[in-house]
C-alpha cells in the first residue's frame, strides 16, 4: 500500500469539539496532516483519506507545546462543517 503525506492549515471560525473530546478548542488556524493511500485497481491515479491528524495547542497555554490528535477524517469534515453554518442554525 502508498501513502502519501499532505499537510495543510485549516481555520475555525468559533471555539470547537473535535470528535469526542470533552475539551473545547479556541478559534484559529490549525495544522493538519493527512494520510492517503493510493487506490488499487482502478483505471486512473486515486488516493483516499485513511488518517488526520491535528496539531492542537497545550492545554496549558504554552506555546512551544503542542500535542496532535488522531482523527477519522471524516469527524474533521464535520468540525469545519458545523464551524462554517450560522449560529442561528446550529443552535435550533
Amino acid at each position: 500500500m502508498t501513502i502519501r503525506t499532505n499537510t495543510t492549515t485549516v481555520t475555525f471560525t468559533r471555539p470547537f469539539v473535535l470528535a469526542d473530546m470533552a475539551e473545547v478548542l479556541p478559534p484559529g488556524d490549525y495544522s493538519v496532516e493527512t494520510d492517503e493511500a493510493l487506490v488499487e485497481d482502478v483505471s486512473y491515479l486515486a488516493y483516499r483519506r485513511v488518517a488526520v491528524r491535528v496539531q492542537l495547542p497545550s492545554p496549558s497555554g504554552n506555546p512551544s507545546l503542542t500535542r496532535s490528535i488522531a482523527l477519522h477524517p471524516k469527524d474533521l469534515d464535520a468540525a469545519l462543517l458545523r464551524d462554517k453554518t450560522p449560529v442561528a442554525a446550529v443552535q435550533a
